[in-house]
């Protein structure tokens, strides 16, 4: 049995691959949702529920948390779902993989390794961080088995290429929260929960966090012009929007405003390093033009 916490897009992935090969699989989400299937059990908890928590993984061969809160309600909603999910996990027995992201390393001067240290010091980002910490001292208190899976920006849902790619669909000129020359790493979702199922089975998953198989890093740019192509959509017009315009906005939309905080992985190259997670478990990304036409 395969426990995952959240039925958005990779807690969704994640199901799907674990049925396809034959496992069996209890998605948990609040309204009970999530990808029908014959070995695909769907029950509605509450993540912040340790007690529901650690009763529905007991047994379980891995517990995933693919949780994700709105990100203007981080602060007030991560910390009871991560303390929940830690103590289902020491509960249960169950190897707990965490689904993350490049936050928590904050602003960075080269490409993001596994040795490139988790510095954030923005409330926000420094919370992922400290949420691996956390599970990492129990993986070393003997007291749970953990392992964590970061991306950066997916291709195909819940993210900044998501929010053009519906009008380069459409043939209209797209909006672009973000510069749009600078070098930047993508993540495929389907990679994303490739990674999650490869390091919770293998010991040598456990006790540290890997770096999703992404894509070779693309310009916004380039990336959008590659999406038209593959979709058969007119060569797309781009305009990004101007920072003070983007400021402005942010004072209406607290999706928008949230974009302030991570504005600096867009104004210089952010680009991840997943080689070691590539070469320890036979991973490569999906090609970049199958996860464009789902995008």
């Amino acid at each position: 049995m395969h426990v995952i916490i959240g039925a958005g897009a990779v807690g969704t992935a994640v199901a799907t691959q674990l049925a396809a090969r034959g496992e069996q699989v209890r998605i948990l989400s609040r309204r009970g949702s999530g990808p029908e299937h014959p070995a695909i059990e769907r029950v509605a908890a509450d993540a912040t529920d340790a007690s529901r928590l650690s009763a529905l993984s007991a047994g379980a061969a891995a517990l995933y948390n693919c949780v994700n809160p709105e990100y203007h309600r981080w602060l007030t909603d991560w910390p009871p779902i991560a303390a929940a999910i830690l103590t289902a996990a020491e509960r249960s027995g169950a190897v707990l993989a965490t689904t993350s992201n490049l936050y928590g390393y904050g602003p960075v001067t080269g490409p993001i390794t596994p040795a490139t240290p988790l510095a954030a010091t923005h409330p926000k980002l420094h919370l992922r961080a400290q949420m691996w910490r956390d599970a990492l001292a129990l993986h070393e208190a003997g007291r749970i088995r953990a392992t964590e899976v970061r991306g950066s920006d997916y291709i195909e849902a819940n993210s900044i290429f998501t929010y053009v790619a519906g009008p380069v669909r459409a043939g209209k000129r797209a909006q672009v929260p973000t510069p749009l020359d600078v070098p930047h790493s993508w993540t495929s979702i389907t990679d994303v929960a490739r990674t999650l199922i490869a390091a919770a089975g293998d010991e040598r998953g456990w006790g540290q966090a890997w770096l999703v198989p992404s894509h070779p890093p693309l310009t916004m740019r380039e990336l959008v012009t590659r999406f038209a192509g593959v979709i058969g959509a007119p060569t797309p017009t781009l305009s990004a929007v101007p920072w003070p315009v983007l400021w402005t906005m942010g004072l209406f939309s607290p999706l928008t405003r949230e974009l302030r905080t991570t504005r600096y992985q867009f104004q210089k190259p952010f680009v991840l390093d997943s080689t070691l997670t590539e070469r320890t478990f036979g991973l490569a990304p999906t090609p970049l033009d199958e996860a464009l036409l789902v995008a």
